[in-house]
């Protein structure tokens, strides 16, 4: 099977395309016939060698990619029966184990972490949920607000900010999207009750509409202490690139990582079934055949995509 990998870290220019051997289940595993694979900030990361410690037990090539889409191929031993050869499936895939991420044409992953496609999406939409989705909901479940209360969201045009914005609004919160002016209308469409635009920082930003700061903040663009002005007094702030202050006026960090969740089936279904009722949106930015990873890449990097971008290796373009 063909995969996309490198031998070192780097840019985008160190993917290239690798021959591997044919992917077998071993106990407990799923082996996935992928059909497309999103491109995320972490493989960015992965890429340039920001978890490199993580890899350094195991040979390369070493393949990104975090959320799939796809159907199940092979089903190994000591399964429980759950998902059948043929069915359409999605995953949260963990690139530093040694079968890989999920930039290849067949991908092994625990069944604990593979769950049914959301029906009637496509590949390309699938694909975009789990890694995005599973840190929206830990992130909203870690600063734990009663209904009515106020969450700014930052980044919220980003995928992980709009099902923040979407999962919030769900669940009676008041919810104000921090973002440009050209993203008011997505926004708006997502259930954002206000949105706040960026004019001079976070901060002063969310004060001028909230004087009293918000009861509580997700940063999904990683600004870290220049985001705790706009926190009132004594509330949170969901940090999803590990930091954890130091903090001021008693606001509580609260670090959030999805891949605690890898594994947690029961959450992997519902945010499915989410997006399959439409409770959830999918949003792809642009769908490249496998072999142009590098150029997706280069254009996340680059900024100003709005959806996914999602590699297809249904059309690979080998």
């Amino acid at each position: 099977m063909k995969a996309i990998g490198m031998t070192q870290f780097g840019g985008p220019e160190v993917l290239q395309v690798f021959d591997l051997p044919e992917a077998e289940p071993g106990y407990g595993e799923i082996v996935i016939g992928v059909r497309a694979a999103a491109v995320n900030p972490t493989d960015i990361t992965f890429r340039t060698g920001g978890r490199a410690a993580a890899l350094a037990s195991r040979p390369g090539p070493y393949v990104p990619g975090m959320d799939v889409s796809g159907v199940v191929d092979k089903v190994g031993p000591g399964t429980d029966g759950r998902l059948r050869v043929g069915d359409p499936v999605i995953a949260y895939v963990n690139p530093f184990t040694p079968h890989g991420g999920a930039y290849a044409e067949q991908l092994v992953v625990a069944q604990s972490s593979v769950v049914p496609a959301p029906a009637k999406a496509s590949f390309a939409e699938a694909s975009t949920l789990l890694l995005n989705a599973v840190t929206a909901r830990l992130s909203l479940d870690a600063l734990a607000l009663r209904p009515g209360r106020t969450v700014v969201i930052v980044g919220a045009a980003g995928a992980v900010g709009g099902f923040a914005v979407e999962m919030a609004k769900t669940e009676g919160l008041t919810v104000l999207a921090y973002a440009s002016d050209a993203d008011e209308a997505l926004l708006r469409g997502l259930g954002a009750d206000d949105v706040v635009p960026r004019r001079k920082d976070a901060a002063s930003d969310v004060r001028n509409v909230l004087p009293e700061g918000a009861d509580a903040l997700i940063d999904g663009a990683a600004l870290n202490e220049r985001v705790l002005g706009a926190v009132a007094d004594g509330g949170a702030l969901a940090s999803l690139k590990g930091w954890t202050g130091p903090t001021e006026r008693g606001i509580r960090i609260q670090p959030v990582s999805s891949t605690s969740a890898a594994g947690d089936t029961a959450l992997l279904n519902k945010l499915a079934r989410q997006a399959e009722s439409g409770e959830l949106s999918l949003r792809v930015g642009d769908l490249l055949p496998a072999s142009r990873a590098a150029e997706a890449h280069r254009r996340l990097v680059d900024g100003g995509v709005r959806g996914r971008l999602v590699l297809d290796f249904a059309n690979p373009g080998w």
